[in-house]
């Protein structure tokens, strides 16, 4: 990449580094915080929504799942229109869009106007998740762009561990639109921020959009993101789900199809032939999986099991997160890649992943103790994988196209978690069924179960049968994390030794390399 501007200060640095890279780095950050926080934030509201707006239960699942269905579903196009229109530009839009549609959020007098402020918040999440990473790639280059990214990934852990903290601390204070007002000064520093100190980078390829290629990657996304959402609440045979999960499988191969013969694709299918990135894809979606899944399953064994409040539930979760910051923001994990290479440092990280899961599973089941080793094996796992596999999907995909390679990658993060929290979930329930003595055969949940129960004796061997479910589920979580970690390596391995031509694919015809222009 040639350097991102042509003043005498930026003429200084090596090419491909931007002088204020660090700064820049620090400002997409906080915008990306902004946008984890909101996919966790909103939980700890639940029953003050009930009782402040009369939201029924059907209310308060659209309200939460509003945002990551808009977000998830509009990944790839937010991408594309990035590569397209500007990063810059689109970045600016996004965090416009945030700020507008929390302060509708916050504002909001009934759930109807909550969940499309929801909606519109989703809409800008989508361009951030995709704008900041693209970023990140123009700026740094190849020596400094694992620990950029590694620190990007940072922020999406505190995120998830911050947002029930952060909810119930303004919860204890103020109302619930506090929850989305604090949105706003965010969003207003950013913005400044975002239009001072980033350059302008975009694809100039002269392509036409590709109009119906968006339309049925929304399609596809949205639908089997809604059937993962809906299979937990109305069952995973229902029509709901069975209706939505066909009719995003059909919008995702016709997508696939039509990418494959429209001239300028927004996604080339070709990428799927390279095995450095089936290798990164296929680890991609097993480190998601094992983090939704196991976030799901945490939290129901602190609250559930161990018997912690919310607050103290989200506390105890705290050292994951933390674990995985430090290694981050101080190199450890770049200073290793160089040691084990990609494939050896992502065998590594989902090892220690899967061990970490196992360890809770195995030593968590009656204290916090045991858990708290098994947390921070994880932390030391997600903080080695996940920036060394989305380096190696943002390294699969040619520069022009950035934009569309963080589209990807969101897009296997939603999936992923989705999907962990699918299929675990499954195991947990038909494991906890399984296991349920006479007197509550039949229920499909803990509260269901309890409230069969007549004595304490029958009380402590529902809670002990759903206490088995969660460590047979989380056991699932690790074996699947494990062969998942040594199936992305092999692939990764062999895309090496193939060559730098698998190792790195070429520029589809039609793209030119990305051309970055300080403003």
């Amino acid at each position: 990449m040639s350097p991102v501007a042509s003043d005498a200060t930026t003429t200084l640095q090596p090419p491909g580094r931007h002088a204020t890279r660090w700064l820049i780095l620090a400002v997409i950050c906080i915008a990306q915080l902004t946008v984890i926080l909101d996919n966790t934030v909103l939980n700890v509201a639940i029953p003050s929504l009930t009782e402040e707006m009369g939201a029924t239960t059907a209310d308060v699942q659209w309200m939460i799942n509003a945002y990551s269905l808009v977000q998830s579903g509009l990944l790839l196009t937010a991408g594309n229109s990035a590569d397209r229109y500007g990063r810059k530009k689109m970045l600016a839009v996004g965090l416009v869009l945030f700020g507008v549609a929390s302060l509708g959020a916050a504002l909001a007098q009934s759930p109807g106007q909550l969940i499309a402020a929801r909606a519109g918040m989703g809409v800008g999440g989508a361009l951030l998740m995709t704008t900041t990473l693209a970023v990140v790639m123009q700026i740094f280059d190849d020596a400094e762009r694992p620990k950029a990214i590694g620190i990007w990934s940072s922020v999406n852990s505190l995120g998830f561990a911050a947002g029930p903290l952060i909810g119930g601390s303004l919860l204890d204070h103020f109302w619930w639109g506090s929850l989305f007002l604090v949105n706003l000064p965010v969003a207003v520093i950013a913005l400044a921020a975002v239009v001072t100190l980033v350059p302008e980078s975009k694809s100039r390829g002269g392509e036409r959009p590709d109009l119906l290629g968006a339309l049925l990657s929304m399609i596809g996304m949205a639908g089997v993101v809604f059937a993962i959402i809906s299979g937990p609440q109305s069952g995973w045979l229902s029509g709901r789900v069975l209706i939505s999960a066909a009719i995003g499988l059909a919008g995702l191969a016709a997508f696939a199809l039509w990418e494959l013969h429209v001239p300028h694709p927004m996604l080339d299918m070709h990428f799927f032939r390279n095995r450095r990135f089936i290798g990164a894809v296929s680890g991609g979606i097993l480190v998601a999986f094992g983090m939704g899944g196991s976030m799901f399953l945490l939290t129901q064994h602190l609250q559930l099991v161990l018997g912690y409040g919310p607050l103290d539930a989200g506390l105890r979760m705290a050292p994951l997160a933390v674990t995985v910051i430090l290694i981050n923001f101080t190199g450890m994990g770049v200073r290793l890649m160089p040691k084990f290479g990609t494939p050896g440092t992502i065998v590594a990280g989902m090892s220690l992943l899967a061990a970490g899961l196992a360890a809770i599973s195995l030593l968590g089941g009656d204290s916090y103790g045991g858990m708290l080793t098994g947390l921070i094996v994880m932390g030391i796992g997600v903080a080695l994988a996940m920036p060394t596999m989305a380096n190696a999907i943002m390294s699969a995909i040619p520069p022009a196209k950035a934009g569309v390679g963080a589209g990807v990658n969101g897009t296997l993060m939603e999936f992923g978690q989705g999907l962990g929290v699918a299929v675990l979930g499954a195991v947990l329930n038909s494991r906890f069924v399984a296991l349920l003595p006479l007197i509550a055969a039949g229920a499909g949940s803990l509260p269901a179960a309890l409230a069969r129960t007549r004595t304490d004796a029958e009380r402590t061997a529902v809670h002990d049968a759903f206490a088995s479910g969660i460590g047979t589920s989380q056991l699932v979580g690790a074996a699947a994390v494990f062969l998942g970690g040594l199936v992305a390596a092999v692939l990764l391995r062999r895309a090496e030794r193939a060559g730098p031509a698998e190792a790195a694919p070429a520029t589809p015809s039609g793209a030119e390399p990305a051309a970055a222009a300080a403003e």
